[in-house]
C-alpha cells in the first residue's frame, strides 16, 4: 500500500518536520538536521499568512491533511511529515507566540486576542504512507509544475534525484506532469551547478540564487559551444560527459554567470540571456572576457555585434515617430521650438546618413 486511506490524527509535539525537504536547500537537508534548524530556515516561507487562515477558518481543514511516514529520524521511530512542513511550522510558531515565548512583533500581534480552534494543536489529520518513493509523482506534480512550486534549484535536484534513481526523462515527464525538454535541461543544468561547486570558489548562495539564469542560458547555442554540451544528451550521457567537461571553460562560464565573493556576475538582468549566448559565440568577445580581471558585459556585446538588434529597433522607433510627427508638423511651421527640434534631428539624420554612403547617394539623385 502507498498511502493509506484512514485518516488519522497526531498532536504537533508527535510531528516532526521532514529534514530532507527539498524546499530547505540541498545545503541544510539532511537526517541529523535539527527541528530547531529546520525551523529556522522556514522562518521567512509567510508562515503567519497561514497561522491566520487557521484562526479564522477554524482550524486545520480535513481536506488539507499531511502525509506522514514512520521512519527513523534522531535515533527512533517518529512520524515525518512529508507533505504539509508549512502547515506544521506554522502551527509551531503559532503555538510559541499564543504562549508568549517569542520576541517576533508579527507572531505577537497575531497572537494578540487571538482564540484558536479546539484541538487545533492537539488533533491534526493525516494520512500514512509507506515509502518516500510511493508519493515521489505526487510531490512532483505538485512542487515542480503544480500550484506550491519550489525554487529553480529546489525543482531541478529534485529532478535530478528522480533521474540519478534510474528514471528515464520520460518516465520523469509522466510522474511529475513536465515536458521531456524541460525535465532534460533541469538534469544538466544541474549536474553542470554540483561539478562547478566543485571547481571552483564561488558562494554556494549564488548558485542558488541565479540557477534559473543558468537554465536558461543552455538553451543558447553559444553556451552550448563554449562548454560543449549536448542539451540533447541522454541522461547516461550526461552522467559520463559532465563531469569531463573542460574545467577552465567552466570556471569561466560559472565566474561569468554568478560572480563570486570579488566580483559580480557579468550581467545581472535575466533578460540578457540571449545576448550572452552570442556573446560566447563569438570568438573576439570569448577572448576578452577570458583575459580581462573584471570585463564589462557591454563592451563584450558590442565586439559579437550582440547590440545590432537594439539599433535597428531604435531607428525604427524613430522612424514610427517621424512618420507620426509628419500627420500635423505642417500646422505648426512658424513653431520655434518645433524648428529647434528639426534642426537637431536633420543633423543627427546626416550624420547617421554618413554611416550609409549608399543611402545617401540615392536620396541626393532622388531630389535631384
Amino acid at each position: 500500500m502507498s498511502i493509506h486511506k484512514e485518516l488519522e490524527f497526531a498532536k504537533l509535539d508527535d510531528l516532526n518536520l521532514d529534514p530532507q525537504n527539498p524546499r530547505l536547500g540541498r545545503n541544510n537537508t539532511g537526517p541529523n538536521v535539527k527541528q530547531e534548524r529546520i525551523l529556522q530556515l522556514m522562518q521567512d516561507w509567510k508562515l503567519d499568512e497561514l497561522a491566520v487562515s487557521f484562526l479564522e477558518s477554524g482550524g486545520f481543514w480535513t481536506q488539507e491533511a499531511l502525509l506522514v511516514i514512520e521512519e527513523n529520524l534522531y535515533g527512533k521511530a517518529r512520524l515525518v511529515v512529508l507533505e504539509g512542513n508549512r502547515r506544521v511550522a506554522a502551527l509551531i510558531y503559532l503555538r510559541d507566540a499564543l504562549a508568549k515565548k517569542t520576541e517576533d512583533r508579527r507572531w505577537k500581534e497575531i497572537a494578540e486576542g487571538a482564540k484558536p480552534p479546539r484541538d487545533l494543536f492537539e488533533k491534526i489529520p493525516f494520512f500514512r504512507v509507506d515509502k518516500r518513493e510511493d508519493i515521489q509523482a505526487f510531490l512532483g506534480f505538485r512542487h515542480v509544475t503544480g500550484i506550491e512550486e519550489w525554487r529553480p534549484a529546489e525543482k531541478a535536484e529534485y529532478i535530478t534525484k528522480l533521474v540519478d534513481k534510474g528514471l528515464d526523462y520520460d518516465e520523469v515527464r509522466r510522474m511529475i506532469g513536465s515536458k521531456q525538454q524541460a525535465v532534460r535541461q533541469n538534469y544538466i543544468s544541474y549536474r553542470l551547478l554540483l561539478q562547478a561547486e566543485e571547481t571552483t570558489q564561488i558562494p554556494r548562495e549564488n548558485f542558488e540564487d541565479r540557477f534559473s539564469v543558468m537554465y536558461l542560458s543552455l538553451r543558447t547555442d553559444g553556451v552550448q559551444k563554449y562548454l560543449q554540451v549536448d542539451i540533447k544528451a541522454d541522461a547516461e550521457k550526461v552522467r559520463r560527459e559532465i563531469p569531463k567537461i573542460h574545467r577552465k571553460a567552466l570556471t569561466n562560464f560559472a565566474l561569468w554567470l554568478f560572480g563570486d565573493e570579488k566580483r559580480l556576475p557579468l550581467f545581472t538582468d535575466s533578460r540578457q540571456v540571449d545576448n550572452f549566448g552570442r556573446v560566447l559565440e563569438n570568438s573576439e568577445a570569448v577572448q576578452y572576457l577570458e583575459r580581462t580581471d573584471n570585463p564589462s558585459f557591454e563592451i563584450a556585446l558590442r565586439m559579437a555585434g550582440g547590440d545590432e538588434p537594439e539599433i535597428i529597433k531604435l531607428v525604427n522607433k524613430a522612424s514610427d515617430n517621424i512618420e507620426l510627427a509628419l500627420t500635423r508638423a505642417h500646422h505648426y511651421r512658424k513653431s520655434q521650438k518645433l524648428e529647434t527640434a528639426v534642426d537637431r534631428l536633420g543633423s543627427d539624420v546626416s550624420r547617421l546618413l554618413e554611416l550609409f554612403p549608399k543611402i545617401r547617394k540615392q536620396l541626393c539623385e532622388e531630389k535631384d
